[in-house]
């Protein structure tokens, strides 16, 4: 059965961000089966470029992995350059990079909250995401695209121990919202997803996932953790032309965690 044609993202070009694992994984599958070529970013290149040639050898798209900290600056600008040289023009920017860590504000357990790991935490949530949306924005002020963040349940509900991911991925809601409004001049749709729970074995290990799975059997509405290719499947909604007329959202996709 073929694609409906507003689905397809044939003949467009998408850079993906935190992509070696987990959630960005999830989205480069979906985007290449769709028709992408599509550039695969993570700090190394430990997962990238297995991911970039079992993506290539199984759709026959184009996949290029580049390795970059997109939590600098100076490597987003990068980047972006070494994107743009290799695929063209970008029409889709996905902001993936993140990570949860446990940052109690009173001490516990002997640990307390340091300025370097806030800092980080706000680096790899936030000021990335702030980087790369500059740099899209750059590249596509005169042709439109797609910029999509991926936020977090933890920006919408409250949870112990997680203050400081919580805030910053709060940050890229009212990110998405002000350049949602900045941006549409340019024909530049800008929206978020807030995913719940997706753990993927590779990151976490057997033992972690089981814990998980086991977790979201009372903990989550619907009784279960979300696969990666969920994430994916929305990030396609939002990259492609069903989504024309959305901008300055925030799509919660949790399992009925966030009701």
């Amino acid at each position: 059965m073929a694609l409906l044609k507003e689905f397809t993202l044939a003949g467009r070009t998408a850079l993906i961000t935190g992509a070696g694992r987990g959630i960005g994984k999830g989205i480069a599958e979906v985007f290449a089966e769709a028709g992408a070529t599509v550039v695969l970013n993570s700090l190394t290149e430990q997962h990238l470029v297995p991911l970039a040639r079992k993506l290539a050898d199984r759709t026959g798209r184009r996949v290029v992995p580049i390795a970059a900290d997109v939590a600098n600056q100076d490597s987003v600008f990068e980047l972006f350059g070494r994107a743009e040289k290799e695929v063209g023009p970008l029409d889709i920017v996905v902001s993936n990079l993140g990570d949860s860590i446990a940052t109690p504000i009173l001490p516990e357990g002997g640990t307390t909250l340091d300025a370097h790991t806030a800092r980080r935490l706000m680096d790899l949530n936030l000021t990335s995401g702030i980087y790369c949306a500059q740099k899209a924005a750059e590249h596509m002020k005169d042709r439109g695209g797609k910029l999509i963040f991926i936020s977090g349940f933890a920006a919408l509900r409250g949870r112990a121990r997680f203050s400081v991911y919580a805030a910053a991925k709060a940050g890229l809601i009212g990110l998405t919202r002000s350049l949602a409004v900045e941006l549409a001049p340019h024909r530049i749709q800008v929206n978020t997803i807030a995913p719940g729970s997706f753990p993927d074995i590779t990151t976490v290990g057997e033992r972690e996932y089981q814990a998980s799975v086991e977790r979201a059997k009372t903990g989550v509405p619907l009784g279960r953790v979300g696969q990666l290719r969920e994430v994916g499947l929305l990030a396609l909604y939002l990259a492609s032309a069903a989504s024309d007329y959305m901008t300055g959202q925030v799509l919660p996709l949790d399992g009925g965690t966030t009701a």
